[in-house]
C-alpha cells in the first residue's frame, strides 16, 4: 500500500510540475517599440498616444537614448522599431538610428510617411534603415485625410512611399482596422501591391488614447474572426508576393492552427504557391507583452507594449536590462496561470494569450479574458 501511495504522489507531482511548466512563458526578446518622441505633424482619430503637434517635455536625450540602446544589448538583439508620435520630426533620429544600427541592431521606422522627402529617404538608407512601416488606413484620400486629421496627408504619404522605393528601402504598410475602412480591405491589399510594399499588417483597433472615441467604430467579435480568416486566405492567396500579418489581435494564431487542421493544405495545393509567408511561419505566440515584445516611452516609461497603459518600469530609476528581468508585471505576464475567465481555460492560451492590453482596457484588468475573442474553450 505505502509503494502505491508514493507511486500515486510521485503521479502528482510530476503532474503539478508540467502545468506549471506549461504555464510559463521563458522570455525572449525579439522586439521593442520605442516611441522617440510624442510630438507629430498629424492629429490621427485612432492614436493611442494622443499625440498632437507640441513639444512634451521629459523626452530622453540624445545621450539617453544611446545609453538605453546599451542596456537593450544586456538582453539580447531585438529588433528595434522607432515609433512616435511621428519619429522622422525628431531632429536626432538620425544619429539614434546609426548608434542602433552600428551596435548592432537591426532598426525600423514606424512613421506616417508625409514627411519622407527624396533627401530624408536617402539619408535613412545610408543609416542602413532596414524598413519602414507607413500608415495608409484607406485607399481613397478624402477618407485617409478625415482619419489623419489633415488635408493632404493621403497624396504626401504616397509620395514618402514612392521616395522610398527609389532609395531602395522596403516598405510596410500599416492599417489600423476598424467599421470605416473594412469595405475597403480588398483595395488596401491592392494599394500594397501596387506600391512595391513587402508586408502589409492590419492593427486591429485597441480603444485606448483618442482610440477610446472610435469604441463605436469597434468590429465586433464575429466581425474580427471574419477578417482573421480574409487575412490568412489572402496570405495563403498572395503566397510569396507579401507579408500578410495582423497586429493587436492574438487569437490570430488560434485561428490559423483551425485552419491548418481543416482546409490549410487543400489551400496550398491548388495555389501551387510557396509558402515562406505562409501565415503560420509568422511570431509563433500572438500577445508578446512582456514575453517577446517590449514598449519605451517617449520619457522612457517601459510597458508591455504601447497599448498596455501599465508601467513596467522607469529607465530613469533601472536599467532596460533591470526591468526586463526583475518587473513584476512581467513576471505576471509570463505566467499563464495568471489569466482569467475564458481565456485561462483555453487550450490556445499558449499560442495566443489574447490581447492584454483590450482585457485592461475593457475591465481595468489586463488579465481578465480578451474580449473580442469569439471562441469557447473546450475545456470548461
Amino acid at each position: 500500500m505505502k509503494s502505491r501511495i508514493d507511486t500515486a504522489s510521485s503521479t502528482t507531482g510530476e503532474s503539478a510540475n508540467k502545468n506549471q511548466h506549461e504555464n510559463i512563458i521563458t522570455p525572449r526578446l525579439q522586439l521593442v517599440a520605442w516611441e522617440i518622441t510624442r510630438t507629430c505633424n498629424l492629429f490621427c482619430a485612432h492614436c493611442r498616444a494622443s499625440a498632437s503637434d507640441a513639444q512634451y517635455s521629459g523626452e530622453l536625450t540624445t545621450e539617453e537614448c544611446f545609453q538605453v540602446i546599451e542596456e537593450i544589448l544586456e538582453v539580447g538583439k531585438p529588433i528595434i522599431i522607432l515609433t512616435g508620435g511621428e519619429p522622422l520630426v525628431r531632429q536626432d533620429i538620425f544619429q539614434i538610428a546609426k548608434y542602433a544600427v552600428n551596435r548592432g541592431l537591426r532598426v525600423v521606422v514606424g512613421s506616417n510617411g508625409t514627411l519622407i522627402t527624396r533627401e530624408m529617404a536617402d539619408k535613412l538608407k545610408q543609416i542602413p534603415i532596414s524598413r519602414i512601416a507607413i500608415s495608409v488606413d484607406f485607399p481613397l484620400a478624402d477618407l485617409q485625410n478625415e482619419f489623419r486629421g489633415q488635408v493632404g496627408a493621403y497624396e504626401a504619404a504616397m509620395i514618402g512611399i514612392g521616395n522610398l522605393g527609389q532609395a531602395g528601402i522596403d516598405v510596410q504598410i500599416n492599417s489600423t482596422i476598424t467599421k470605416m475602412n473594412i469595405p475597403y480591405l480588398d483595395e488596401l491589399l491592392s494599394l500594397v501591391l501596387r506600391v512595391g510594399a513587402v508586408a502589409f499588417h492590419p492593427f486591429m483597433l485597441v480603444a485606448a488614447g483618442r482610440g477610446k472615441d472610435l469604441t463605436s467604430e469597434e468590429l465586433s467579435p464575429e466581425k474580427y474572426e471574419e477578417v482573421l480568416t480574409w487575412i490568412y486566405d489572402r496570405q495563403m492567396e498572395m503566397g510569396d508576393k507579401v507579408s500578410i500579418r495582423p497586429t493587436d489581435v492574438p487569437h490570430f494564431q488560434r485561428v490559423i492552427k483551425q485552419r491548418q487542421k481543416g482546409q490549410a493544405t487543400p489551400v496550398i495545393e491548388k495555389t501551387n504557391q510557396t509558402t515562406s509567408h505562409h501565415p503560420a511561419n509568422h511570431v509563433v505566440r500572438g500577445c508578446l507583452a512582456g514575453t517577446g515584445f517590449s514598449f519605451i516611452s517617449h520619457r522612457g516609461r517601459v510597458q508591455g507594449c504601447g497599448y498596455l497603459d501599465v508601467e513596467a518600469g522607469d529607465l530613469r530609476k533601472n536599467s532596460f536590462s533591470k526591468i526586463w528581468a526583475d518587473s513584476s508585471l512581467f513576471d505576471h505576464l509570463r505566467d499563464l496561470s495568471n489569466l482569467k475567465g475564458k481565456c485561462g481555460l483555453c487550450e490556445y492560451k499558449r499560442i495566443c494569450g489574447g490581447c492584454r492590453a483590450r482585457a485592461f482596457e475593457a475591465t481595468g484588468d489586463c488579465f481578465e479574458a480578451e474580449p473580442y475573442c469569439i471562441y469557447q474553450p473546450v475545456r470548461q
